[in-house]
């Protein structure tokens, strides 16, 4: 998935559950999750969106 595809994603994603959510790179790829959920490794997160 390219990056900026990722980021509309994680945004709406935090919008629709009303948490904050991250964004983190896995390997080639990106990822997103709840950053409550998110205990990866700190220098893969690219952004945190926060709805509120």
């Amino acid at each position: 998935m390219p990056l900026p595809l990722a980021q509309r994603h994680a945004w709406n994603l935090a919008r629709t559950l009303m948490v904050c959510v991250t964004l983190f790179r896995a390997g080639p790829a990106y990822g997103v999750m709840p950053s409550a959920e998110y205990d990866g490794d700190a220098s893969q997160i690219l952004h945190e969106y926060d709805p509120f």
